[in-house]
């Protein structure tokens, strides 16, 4: 099985929450939404390069807008082996999280006391 780092994980479940297809600005804005970290595009681009190469992404390129500058939009979209990846990662998380839940609840109660 191919592991994914949890990086790659968050920017493919990104990709998929934004209902593909995805572009550069709205994933960004997204994982600061829910991890509170200002991602720079280069990070962006270099973890979004790997997921392409790995096949778990594919792109196109829109036509150029109207506003200023007029560049068109590079769009991701998630492939059947991204999708299939990330339902393995999820089975195999699911797997090694089962039993935690009562620890938690074992560790709230003696704080508590």
């Amino acid at each position: 099985m191919n592991f994914l780092t949890k990086q790659e994980e968050l920017f493919l479940l990104t990709i998929y929450r934004l209902n593909d297809p995805a572009y550069l600005v709205n994933i960004r804005e997204h994982l600061l939404k829910f991890t509170g970290k200002d991602w720079a595009f280069g990070s962006l681009y270099i973890t979004l390069d790997k997921l392409y190469r790995k096949g778990y992404v594919r792109t196109y390129v829109g036509e150029p807008s109207g506003s200023r500058g007029g560049k068109a939009i590079k769009y991701y979209h998630l492939t059947d082996e991204g999708v299939s990846v990330l339902a393995k990662t999820k089975e195999l998380q699911d797997i090694m999280w089962q039993g935690f839940s009562p620890l938690l609840e074992k560790k709230k109660l003696a704080n508590n006391q």
